[in-house]
């Protein structure tokens, strides 16, 4: 008997009981079997109620990631996620993600850790990623296109992920151009694409993602509280199932893949333009080149975002940091 097929007879009908004699009439296993099995659960962090002629109920989930879950999750909604590699704490998980792609892990393999120690936004900015509290992972994606597009993965990971967090919370999530999440103008989720190429086309493209689930106050940084947030702190509730969150995201991801890979960046495009707040409003970015203002129309075909200045004339901003 696996523990993963114990655990979806348990969760197909959440809240309710099922009794030692269904689960052992249907799994084909003796009751001792079963007891076994629950245990083993227990062991990874489930916690039950037990009721005579009832039978059991889960009446607690794991705080920390559980494999079996997890891969069960993931298989009931995409065909991503698989190879699937869960790691207690780590550096990176885009540094063991790159090299999995380097050694030629097929696309959709997943990297997830509880914890980063040395995690990285855009620009080499550091990423707070503590034990237990949100997610943190790296998916591997393999395009056949030139290198020149990479930036639109970036755009089209902030739609899965923004698409998927709202559907997870019924929170007012916006994107922040490229590809920050943002609710009411703080931080709830950061996204970096890594890409390496080959004869000017892409190799491999590997999409780190952090999301703060179910931080509070306390547990971010002094300097990162009037600028961060988390979906539990913005909803008020209880901490959400990160295991259901990564299901999420990874089924959106892969839709939005293979819309992107059918109808091309455009496709993605309205989308993005749509979830993004600063569509229409007077914006300052500051660039490389220096600091630039104008009113943001939209995307151009390479996702970068175009600002109408006061002559009507629009300007393609490639990177930089916005301010309304």
């Amino acid at each position: 008997m696996r523990d993963e097929q114990l655990l979806a007879l348990l969760t197909e009908r959440p809240g309710e009981y099922i009794s030692g004699e269904e689960i052992s009439r249907r799994m084909a296993v003796s009751r001792t079997a079963v007891w076994k099995g629950i245990n083993r659960l227990k062991e990874q962090g489930y916690e039950f109620e037990s009721v005579t002629r009832k039978g059991y109920r889960i009446t607690r989930y794991p705080d920390r990631f559980d494999e079996v879950s997890l891969r069960m999750r993931l298989d009931q909604v995409t065909s991503w996620g698989q190879p699937l590699h869960l790691f207690p704490s780590v550096s990176s998980t885009q540094d063991i993600a790159r090299a999995l792609a380097e050694e030629g892990a097929p696309e959709g393999t997943l990297v997830i850790a509880e914890e980063q120690i040395r995690g990285r936004g855009r620009q080499g900015r550091h990423w707070h990623s503590p034990p237990g509290r949100g997610i943190w992972m790296s998916l591997i994606m393999r395009p056949v296109q030139p290198l020149q597009y990479t930036p639109q993965l970036t755009l089209l990971a902030a739609v899965a992920v923004c698409r998927a967090l709202r559907s997870v919370s019924d929170l007012n999530i916006g994107i922040k151009w490229p590809n920050d999440l943002l609710i009411d103008g703080r931080k709830v989720c950061g996204i970096l694409v890594e890409s390496a190429a080959e004869d000017g086309y892409v190799r491999h493209a590997i999409a780190g993602i952090g999301i703060d689930v179910n931080l509070a106050a306390e547990d971010l940084p002094e300097e990162l509280q009037a600028i961060a947030t988390s979906l539990r702190m913005e909803s008020g509730g209880d901490p959400l199932d990160r295991t259901l969150v990564v299901a999420a995201v990874i089924q959106e991801l892969e839709a939005m893949y293979q819309l992107y890979s059918q109808q091309g960046f455009m496709a993605i495009a309205a989308l993005w333009e749509a979830l993004a707040f600063s569509m229409g409003r007077h914006l300052t970015v500051h660039t490389p080149q220096g600091e630039l203002q104008g009113t943001a129309t939209g995307l151009g075909n390479n996702g970068e975002l175009l600002l109408q200045q006061k002559d009507g004339s629009i300007l393609p901003v490639y990177s930089g940091e916005i301010h309304l």
